[in-house]
């Protein structure tokens, strides 16, 4: 018996070790969903260009002074936006980038890729607009970029919608059995980096995320210097919540020329 339960608990393990395995080969799989976003070049009017890959994307609004960058979700496509964006901002350019490996863009994403790139797009973007304020929206996956773009460049306004404390964080909530925080490469570690952000900021949740678990949120709020703005719209989920007038409101408002909005209570 003892040796039955002894090869019983070695499969056991073997198994375990073997899924673990598994998960960090593909994880990058089950974090970056491009395929259903992707399109031809001659759809897109803007590109930068870094480490040999050319990044793609949209320019809304073009010639304004002010710029507002966006970086979208995981699986997302960016262009989508651009009515809704050049209605509710008609006095600033918005730029919207597809991620490496996204739309039209070349080459395959990661952290670090991703991380680059938004420097590349911000430096690009402030020698269009050298007299203009820059502003960045970053939603979901795009708001650990933004986290990251925040402690490297003066943002004007910050806005960070369904945010978490890092990936790993978010990863091993919805993997729980599994050593995720140490398999993890890509962390997306927007607790370190959102401190160092000297903007204003604004944070949109949605009250039934299904994604981005309300902890994780709440960990990276507590780990601020200073309360931001924060909107919680109760009954939005991770995916509908832009559908929601409140959002628009709250983007509008903060976004908008003139004084800064007071922070939250």
């Amino acid at each position: 018996m003892s040796r039955i339960l002894l090869a019983a608990a070695l499969l056991i393990v073997l198994a375990y070790g073997a899924l673990c395995f598994l998960l960090y080969r593909q994880q990058r799989a089950l974090i970056y969903f491009p395929d259903a976003t992707r399109l031809a070049s001659e759809q897109t009017d803007f590109s930068v260009s870094r480490d040999g890959a050319t990044l793609r994307g949209w320019t809304v609004n073009p010639g304004q002074s002010d710029a507002i960058l966006y970086f979208g979700g995981n699986g997302e496509s960016v262009e989508a936006y651009r009515e809704t964006f050049a209605e509710w901002f008609p006095d600033a350019s918005v730029y919207l980038l597809a991620y490496r490996g996204y739309g039209a863009s070349d080459g395959q994403p990661s952290e670090t890729a991703l991380f680059g790139d938004a420097l590349a797009l911000y430096d690009a973007v402030r020698q269009r607009h050298p007299g203009g304020s820059i502003a960045v929206i970053g939603r979901s996956l795009g708001s650990g970029v933004a986290s990251y773009l925040a402690s490297q460049r003066p943002l004007a306004r910050l806005v960070l919608v369904t945010p978490f404390d890092s990936l790993a964080s978010v990863a091993q909530a919805h993997y729980p059995i599994f050593p995720v925080r140490w398999l993890l490469r890509d962390r997306y570690e927007s607790l370190r980096y959102l401190p160092q952000h000297q903007g204003e900021l604004l944070v949109l949740r949605a009250g039934r995320d299904e994604v981005i678990p309300a902890a994780n949120t709440d960990r990276l709020l507590a780990g601020l210097p200073q309360r931001p703005r924060v909107l919680n719209i109760a009954e939005a989920g991770h995916n509908d919540l832009s559908l929601f007038p409140a959002y628009r409101e709250a983007l509008v408002g903060f976004l908008r020329s003139g004084p800064p909005p007071a922070p939250g209570p």
